[in-house]
């Protein structure tokens, strides 16, 4: 039995309205209306997402941390990938 107090269930049947969220495309600032049909959300097309991917693939976007522990061995190895020995002068 189906009272007023109980939560209807989301059927996905989602239609664009005055109270529907909007976002500006990261890459090009372009609005996407946040719904099921915006397939490449937040971004308002294939091309931006691929630009964006593009750029973290590149490492033109970062989260900013510590070193990796790659960067932290390549300080280890001098020019020719010899340990460096850190007590020595040189």
């Amino acid at each position: 039995m189906v009272t007023s107090d109980t939560p209807k269930p989301d059927t996905g049947n989602t239609t664009a309205s005055s109270s529907s969220l909007e976002v500006n495309c990261p890459t090009c600032g372009a609005v996407v209306v946040w719904s099921r049909e915006a397939a490449y959300r937040p971004f308002c097309s294939k091309r931006c997402h691929l630009i964006d991917l593009g750029d973290w693939v590149t490492e033109g976007h970062r989260i900013p941390g510590e070193p990796s522990m790659d960067a932290l061995m390549d300080e280890e190895f001098d020019e020719s990938g010899f340990f460096r020995d850190p007590d020595s002068q040189g």
